[in-house]
């Protein structure tokens, strides 16, 4: 081989080089849990009504629908594109095999009261202790592979929306709004406790964003403004109690580290002032739901022409425009994630 070929091939050899390191993931695998901002399929094959497999849902995503309750991307999905990871595969759809690089346990629906996170956990549970086993030599492996995993959580609204501000339960009689919030606290702490048991140490819990803004209840209830203040005032004693909760936990547990995405404070701050986002409507919804714009949208229906220059994909949800802000804050600023992911995936345990 000559010394010019020979030049040529080294070239090639630390370009093809540089690319795969630059590839590389910054984390092993992405663990999603929570409810329906981070679902992505799980309630395709479950028995309920919140769903989201069918058309306009997806309409702006690669893949098409999948059960995702936004137009495209999540903000899980978003930050597996950070860590340079496959999105998170919805655990229920590949009961006969384990994705290595992650998995989607998310439901929508899901809260903390009743015990309705706990099924998935056991999903978890079996994953770690029937499923990735087979795939590492040692269980020192397996626990480093997990140590260096990101956790993702997004939980508590549904406690919110369909119990304590729900006429049909009389949850808002029983609790006044601190003591509701502790109890939701006290059953996270134990959802943390019990993750951190199975391997999870770096985790990222987001704050439940500002639900009296959504069209779900600005629709409903009269109000000043953009929003129903006394509502987000109501949701605000959980979030208020989150902080202390990710540093006694980080304090407590060893080698872990919980993270406070702050979404509440972004989002309200979007739908207040959408122009400085680069949004034009904040306040309805992007595709035609049922009731009037309080609901999930209506099969089918064309959705708005914009997507992107919307809040809200349908009464609930955000569009991929917001998730991807939210997701893009959380992975590189610190003042949405402390420390962000970027810094998270670099801490050694």
């Amino acid at each position: 081989m000559g010394p010019t070929l020979l030049f040529i091939s080294l070239s090639i050899f630390l370009r093809l080089l540089s690319v795969s390191c630059h590839r590389r993931p910054l984390a092993p695998a992405l663990y999603v849990f929570g409810d329906s901002m981070f679902d992505s399929g799980n309630n395709n094959i479950l028995p309920t009504i919140a769903k989201a497999d069918f058309p306009p849902y997806g309409v702006n995503f690669a893949k098409g629908v999948t059960g995702r309750f936004t137009n495209g991307k999540t903000i899980a999905d978003f930050i597996a594109e950070f860590l340079r990871l496959p999105y998170a595969p919805p655990v229920i759809s590949i009961p006969e095999s384990t994705s290595l690089t992650g998995l989607n346990y998310a439901s929508g629906s899901c809260g903390l009261l009743p015990e309705t996170g706990n099924r998935f956990i056991d999903l978890f549970e079996i994953t770690v202790e029937s499923a990735l086993p087979s795939h590492f030599d040692t269980s020192c492996e397996l626990s480093e592979h997990l140590s260096e995993s990101i956790f993702l959580l997004s939980v508590g609204s549904n406690d919110y929306i369909n119990n304590y501000l729900d006429d049909t339960y009389d949850t808002i009689k029983r609790y006044p709004p601190k003591r509701f919030a502790k109890l939701l606290i006290d059953a996270l702490s134990h959802r943390f406790k019990r993750l951190y048991n199975l391997g999870a140490r770096k985790t990222v819990m987001f704050e439940i964003g500002p639900v009296g803004c959504i069209p779900s209840m600005t629709r409903k209830h009269e109000h000043n403004g953009r929003c129903v203040e006394d509502i987000n005032q109501i949701v605000s004693f959980f979030n208020r109690r989150l902080p202390s909760l990710l540093k006694n936990l980080t304090s407590s547990l060893r080698g872990s580290t919980f993270v406070l995405g702050k979404a509440n404070s972004l989002g309200h701050d979007a739908i207040t002032h959408p122009c400085k986002y680069g949004l034009e409507d904040s306040t309805n919804p992007c595709c035609t739901t049922w009731g009037n714009g309080t609901s999930e949208c209506i099969p089918l229906l064309e959705p708005c022409r914009h997507p992107n220059k919307y809040f809200f994909w349908d009464a609930f949800h955000l569009t991929e425009t917001v998730c991807s802000v939210v997701a893009t804050r959380c992975f590189n600023d610190t003042s949405l994630c402390s420390p962000n992911i970027k810094q998270l995936v670099r801490i050694k345990n």
